[in-house]
């Protein structure tokens, strides 16, 4: 069983074992918020229910972010545009180019990747930008922080807690149909 950890603004910053949240418990670090109805923890000496929420009593230092290089953040970082036609592109219809292919050399890296779509890249094939006579919107470098835009959050799920609804987001609040009106 997991428990969902809130911060000091009763917003979710992890999911962590129950082992975990009654580790935090007896540190003093953590309150608890919610408990599951139907699980107990029991030892020798004490009985307490299987905390299904709880909340950091203390605001959390924010570590510097570590920009992990994955495709996801290489499609942010470009803005998810392709990079030689410019052209505004879905994640399902953006490719990876190699700007210096590998046979050549490049290596698969924040400085030598870029979203591409399909008809550019097809005509760029395994040549560089200048050897296929195409031009790169901008040079790819590894992003200090990446847009605004990209924010990740935690979304109530079937099959999660149901004690956890109240401090998730519902996944149809985001990827419902808005009215237009």
């Amino acid at each position: 069983m997991e428990t969902l950890v809130l911060n000091a603004t009763y917003e979710p910053v992890a999911r962590v074992t129950w082992q975990r949240a009654i580790s935090l418990l007896f540190s003093g670090k953590v309150e608890v918020v919610e408990e599951y109805d139907d699980k107990t923890i029991r030892s020798v000496t004490f009985e307490v229910r299987m905390p299904s929420v709880v909340r950091f009593l203390r605001m959390l230092k924010r570590r510097k972010p570590v920009i992990r290089f994955s495709r996801e953040n290489v499609y942010a970082r470009d803005h998810g545009k392709c990079q030689y036609c410019t052209r505004k592109i879905t994640r399902a219809e953006a490719t990876y180019d190699h700007v210096v292919p590998r046979a050549q050399g490049g290596r698969t890296g924040w400085d030598n990747i870029v979203i591409s779509c399909v008809p550019c890249n097809q005509t760029k094939g395994g040549r560089t930008p200048e050897q296929a006579r195409m031009k790169l919107s901008v040079r790819p470098v590894k992003p200090a922080k990446l847009p605004d835009t990209l924010r990740l959050t935690f979304m109530w799920e079937k099959g999660m807690p149901h004690s956890w609804k109240n401090w998730l987001r519902d996944m149809t609040y985001w990827h419902g149909e808005l009215d237009e009106g």
